[in-house]
């Protein structure tokens, strides 16, 4: 697809790079505008009302600073186990912990992507809200493993002190569900929502 073929500018709500690569596979021009949305968690609500939550309020803040037919798309990462939200650490001991309450018990959690697209077109406007799901299953990790892994400074800015992409994909041992939801932008929801703009 051509720029020229697209009939709305698309926007993402994100600085991530992850999610950039992602968004490329559905559209391969768009602009980037990183969301000054408040990412706090919202007290009673369940991890999937969080983080779609989230992802609305990033999308939301752009789609207000920006005019004209546009799709601006928000997306939102946490990890979840025993009902935990685990968002990004504070620091090394902080990702330490993280990631050994991730291997406790049957070493599996769940990843968990909200996503917000929100859609100009004409004068009308169009919001979709939605979430995708993955469960996790990590290989057993040492502890010099886990030291080397925080060492790396790769945990810092990731939910759950992890990347699935990144150099701790060599101890995950599967998992159940779509893998672009996982590195932070359920990349096959996206186009299902956008495939009727572009």
């Amino acid at each position: 697809m051509r720029k020229d073929e697209a009939k709305l500018k698309v926007i993402l709500a994100s600085g991530s790079p992850r999610r950039k690569e992602l968004l490329k596979m559905v559209v391969p021009e768009f602009e980037i505008i990183v969301s000054g949305a408040e990412e706090n968690l919202e007290e009673g609500l369940m991890p999937e009302e969080q983080t779609t939550r989230l992802s609305y309020l990033k999308a939301k803040n752009v789609f207000n600073e920006t005019k004209g037919d546009r799709i601006v798309i928000g997306s939102d990462t946490i990890v979840v186990k025993d009902e935990k939200i685990y968002g990004k650490p504070e620091n090394k001991e902080h990702a330490k912990q993280m990631v050994k309450e991730l291997l406790d018990g049957d070493r599996t959690h769940y990843v968990i992507t909200g996503l917000s697209v929100i859609v100009e077109n004409d004068g009308e406007c169009k919001e979709y809200n939605t979430f995708d799901k993955v469960k996790v299953y990590f290989s057993d990790i040492t502890d010099a493993e886990i030291e080397k892994w925080i060492d790396s400074g790769e945990a810092m800015d990731k939910a759950g002190a992890y990347a699935i992409q990144g150099r701790f994909g060599v101890f995950v041992e599967k998992i159940e569900g779509n893998y672009s939801t996982v590195v932070g932008l359920p990349i096959h929801k996206v186009y299902d929502i956008i495939k009727k703009y572009i």
